[in-house]
């Protein structure tokens, strides 16, 4: 069979079956309907379907790929009569990938808006292409690294820095052995502390360029994110001269062995060697990020050869020469005298112990930063962060710790480095201070342990040289992405990129300025406290950011790295800020002024950005003392959380209804339970009813609001309640109602109201769902029975006993009284579940009640608080894309203690039959981008084949009585008319296949969730809408028809 299609001006093209449905380019500037279907002709032959369709897409022929097996279902039954592409019969949008992208705005670019999908006189918004990359840049020419030579390489680079070849020996002479392994493991479980907190945030989502400034200002907001930003590029700037610092001692001494020096040998020659050296390097950079990583791997190989030569060189017995200078071999006394510490004076003044050792060795462990500094420049900053980061993290402190040991094996403290005092053993004796060798008065120790010191020096060149370069690197990064920002006035200057890398040339020169004048300084040991402090100060951020965000507990925070613990992380971020003090702490006293001043700065300023900040989630959970300073809040989707209004009457009523949609809110947004009474009720009625409401759900320990409305029918209530709820941004955003059960009996005015009210909150922009359970949802008969009889619960059992008590007053109202009489008595809940018109009487429920309620109705009740049994599952029918609501819902219920077991299974839609395999790679990768786990996913391939004629009986049974003449003098006084049909025959025919697909796939879930038909303005009537909701709903388990607000409410974004 062909198929002729046509778009735009150019009239149809025909295109063979064999090729697919490919839609031909549009031409001019017209606007286009996104989702427009013309009638199908039938002038044609019989072996043609003729479709006239305006579409934007161009389906490339790459992208029809072949079905397989796993994404089949019921492919057998397939018809090729109904093989028009599924797009091509509605506006909906299916949920994509580039429709959570922009990170700036909720709605997504490419997904109709909800006035275009339920204002039928609305047309569509022109189609807009999706930006290429994250930032609408393509990103195909810039250079990317992976986790090894992006993370693993430049931390172990970093790492393995001035400290392993200059001061490692030094540390094990003040420190001893054992404190130096302290020591080392200190250090390290302040680095691994912070690399699972960060592995935490990286893992949240995408990270962008920025690094450490980008998590911390994206978890804890601009004022922190901005502070720790510009010390830590200052830090970075610092630590770059520190590394120069140590380059210059190293090639000092080298020409010291040789009799050299340039004009001093001392703070002079540091300063020349110094300067020309960050000359150099600074033209390694600006050159490109490129070379500077293949200079990052010639360097790598250079220093593993050199620690390969010292630990070679420890075994091989020592020259008389060397063992005059201290270089003993592996000798058990020597370790043992080495065990214990012997700090001393230095030539300076100061009186070293651990914490000034411990100072001056710390930056070592800076290293572990040097990976995630670089984010933008890695291929995907939220796998290699976390392996490079925790891998370099183990390699490195292993090594350390073993060349700590040998040091203590095989080198004395003192030595005179006399040949003759070697042969009269001698060599030892002299007081400290005196000795020119040994490893308390050398830094060539590691060079004199080694087999060919040449080597040692070239390892030294390597590491002092690899970590000025990540340092000199690093610190232009992190200040481009706080300029591109605006934070803080004065400085977007430098915000400005080069070449296709965007590589910061202003922020190298800035950066370069810093170094020369630290250089200048000359002294490693008096710039080493400054950067310990400063970097600390970020750690203790980083820290701060993942307790906090597992805190406030956003929907958003979903890291995919599970191996952390909140509590461990503000162990951590104490424990920065104790060592800060112990180091040094005036040092430490400045650097937190200075973050204070930075944070004040932003504070201030009050920068225009909206980053979803987990300071955000923490406002919201105290939102009830903080009301004022959230409505200052810019809502952000990563912060989005369920606000549901539920229509459930009096709560004790339907309390199936209220533990739905407790499970979806608990501790996490608000809940309010909305009650109408048609009859006007004197104000101590109402106030008996308010607390009551709020005596059970207390009771219940459920933690919501109760609001009720009387004097005015269910519409006119279901309105106000939408319009009037809540208070500044504690506001529903969702309607739940039960399903009408009775619709087919119910008057017409009654369900008409009904139908309204799902109309008014699509109006409010708010999402809407719609719950049943076949066991019904309403249980005020039941229990007004049990009172009539003189039987009530306590007030004070478990889940399986309802409470009617009240301990404010003997006096109570029916939990819902059903009546719509006019003499006076509370009136007709909200939600239409209820089929008994019968009048109830104010009752008297006294406090002494103590008889319970049946077992079954009690099982019935509550349902939702039951264990489910493991091997459950929740059913997901994705639809379309409402902004990610149809599956956010169910995620957050699989997470509940009592849900936990069942395991989501994701249903959704495809395109076209031969395009099965495509769409559930795009629906798998969506679903691992937005961290969700699922046990199962299917993609629906025939969705648009014939119904089965029982099913087609089964929907002409529920309509039949409103397809019956009111009027039989009037042929149009049919409620549902033939017109209504035939415009509407599409869509009816999807929901008869949609049913034959549930009860086949779905009919032993533990719950359903599925996309809620979107009830189109003045083209669906109330009795044919909720025929469709029958037939998706009857003989199913307890089911979710849940619709968005075509708003995003899920993000990949950390």
């Amino acid at each position: 069979m062909s198929v002729v299609g046509g778009g735009g001006k150019n009239g149809d093209l025909v295109r063979k079956s064999q090729e697919g449905l490919e839609m031909d380019a549009i031409a001019g500037d017209e606007k286009r309907t996104r989702f427009q279907v013309n009638r199908v002709r039938n002038e044609t032959p019989d072996d043609t379907v003729v479709i006239n369709v305006n579409d934007d897409n161009v389906e490339d022929n790459e992208n029809l790929l072949t079905v397989t097996d796993r994404t089949r279902l019921n492919s057998d039954t397939y018809d090729t009569k109904y093989v028009k592409s599924f797009r091509h019969l509605t506006r909906e949008a299916l949920p994509r990938l580039d429709n959570y992208r922009n990170i700036l705005s909720l709605q997504a670019a490419n997904r109709p808006t909800l006035d275009e999908l339920h204002n039928a006189t609305l047309p569509n918004k022109g189609q807009q292409n999706p930006a290429h990359g994250l930032n609408g840049k393509d990103e195909g020419a810039q250079v990317k690294f992976g986790w090894i030579q992006g993370v693993l390489v430049r931390c172990l680079l970093n790492i393995w820095g001035v400290m392993l070849f200059l001061r490692l020996s030094w540390v094990v002479a003040q420190a001893g052995v054992g404190q130096a392994i302290l020591l080392i493991l200190t250090t390290t479980a302040v680095t691994t502390i912070t690399s699972l907190s960060m592995s935490a945030i990286s893992t949240n989502g995408v990270i962008k360029g920025g690094g450490t400034y980008y998590m911390i200002s994206r978890s804890l907001g601009p004022e922190f994110g901005g502070s720790i930003g510009l010390i830590f590029s200052m830090a970075n700037a610092v630590a770059c001269a520190m590394y120069v610092v140590g380059f210059c001692e190293s090639i000092m001494d080298l020409l010291k062995s040789f009799g050299l020096f340039i004009v001093d040998g001392g703070v002079q020659d540091v300063r020349i060697i110094g300067s020309i050296t960050i000359i150099i390097l600074l033209v390694i950079v600006v050159v490109g990020m490129e070379w500077e990583a293949k200079a990052q791997m010639g360097l790598l190989v250079i220093l593993l050869i050199a620690i390969v030569d010292f630990m070679v060189g420890s075994v091989i017995p020592p020259s008389d020469e060397a063992h005059a200078k201290g270089f003993v071999g592996y000798n058990l006394t020597v370790f043992m005298e080495n065990i214990e510490p012997d700090y001393r004076v230095d030539e300076n003044g100061v009186t070293h112990n651990f914490f000034s050792v411990f100072a001056i060795f710390f930056p070592a462990a800076t290293g572990i930063l040097a990976g995630a500094n670089i984010s933008g420049d890695l291929r995907d900053p939220q796998s290699a962060i976390p392996k490079g980061t925790i891998l370099a993290i183990a390699v490195t402190t292993f090594s350390y710790i073993v060349m700590a040991i040998v040091c203590g094996f095989t080198v004395v403290r003192d030595a005179t480095g006399n040949i003759e005092d070697f042969f009269n053993g001698t060599f030892r004796d002299c007081a400290p201070g005196e000795c020119l060798y040994g490893s308390q008065n050398s830094f060539q120790v590691i060079e004199l342990v080694s087999w060919i010191g040449p080597i040692i020096y070239a390892g030294c060149f390597a590491a002092t040289l690899s970590s000025a370069l990540a340092s000199l690197v690093s610190a232009p990064k992190v200040f481009q992405a706080l300029c591109k920002d605006k934070l803080y006035p004065k400085i977007e200057w430098f915000a400005k990129g080069y070449g296709q890398n965007n590589e910061p040339v202003r922020g190298y020169i800035l950066t370069f300025i810093i170094a020369v004048a630290f250089i200048l300084i000359g002294e490693l040991n008096l710039i080493a406290p400054l950067i310990s402090n400063f970097f600390l100060a970020a750690y203790t951020l980083i820290n701060f950011s993942t307790f906090h965000a597992s805190l406030a507990k956003p929907v958003g925070w979903r890291p995919t790295f599970k191996y952390y613990n909140m509590w461990l992380s503000l162990l951590g971020s104490i424990l920065c800020v104790l060592v800060m003090f112990l180091i040094s702490w005036w040092t430490a006293l400045l650097t937190l002024a200075v973050v204070l001043a930075l944070y004040l700065i932003v504070a201030y300023r009050k920068p225009d950005v909206n980053w979803g900040s987990t300071t955000q989630a923490q406002i919201y959970k105290n939102a009830l003392q903080t009301v004022h300073q959230l409505n200052n809040v810019e809502e952000h989707v990563k912060n989005y959380r369920p606000q549901i209004l539920v229509l459930s009457g009096m709560p004790s009523a339907r309390p199936s209804l209220v533990d739905f949609a407790n499970m979806i809110t608990k501790n996490i947004s608000l809940l309010v339970c909305g009650h109408i009474n048609t009859s006007v009720l004197h104000q101590r009625v109402r106030s008996i009813s308010h607390d009551k409401a709020l005596s059970w759900l207390k009771t219940h320990k459920l933690k919501a609001f109760y609001m009720q409305v009387d004097g005015c029918t269910f519409e006119e209530g279901s309105s106000a309640l939408l319009k009037a709820c809540g208070i500044g941004k504690l506001r529903p955003n969702i309607l739940l109602v039960g399903h009408k059960s009775d619709w087919q009996k119910c008057s017409r005015d009654d369900l008409n109201s009904y139908f309204e009210v799902l109309h008014n909150a699509l109006d409010l922009h708010m999402g809407v769902g719609i719950l049943r359970l076949q066991t019904g949802l309403d249980f005020s008969q039941q229990m007004e029975d049990e009172q009539n009889n003189g039987s009530s619960i306590p007030r004070n059992q478990s889940y399986s006993h309802l409470s009617q008590g009240s301990s404010c007053s003997d006096v109570s109202v029916p939990a819902t009284p059903l009546s719509r009489s006019k003499d006076g008595a509370i009136s007709s809940s909200p939600n239409a579940e209820e089929e008994s018109l019968k009048k109830k009487k104010i009752i008297y429920d006294g406090p002494d009640a103590t008889e319970e309620l049946p077992k079954e109705i009690l099982s019935q009740m509550f349902q939702f608080q039951k264990k489910q049994k493991r091997g459950g599952t929740i059913d997901v029918w994705w639809l379309y894309d409402d902004g990610g609501l149809t599956l956010l819902l169910p995620y957050i219920i699989s997470t509940r203690r009592n849900w936990s077991n069942c395991k989501l299974r994701v249903f959704a839609l495809a395109n076209k039959r031969d395009e099965l395999e495509f769409e559930h790679r795009n629906m798998a990768s969506l679903l691992a981008k937005f961290r969700i786990d699922y046990s199962d996913l299917q993609v629906v391939p025939d969705i648009t084949s014939k119904p089965a004629e029982q099913t087609q009986q089964f929907f002409d049974s529920l309509i039949a009585d409103f397809r019956v003449q009111t009027n039989k003098e009037d042929p149009d006084s049919v409620e549902i008319s033939d017109a209504e049909l035939l415009a509407v025959k599409d869509k009816t025919n999807r929901h008869l296949r949609l049913r034959e697909l549930m009860l086949e796939h779905s009919h032993e879930a533990n719950l359903v969730v599925m996309t809620l038909p979107m009830p189109r303005k003045n083209i669906v009537s109330a009795p044919l809408y909720l025929a469709w909701l029958e037939l998706l709903t009857r003989d199913m388990p307890p089911i979710l028809l849940v619709r968005g607000n075509q708003t995003s409410v899920l993000t990949f974004y950390s």
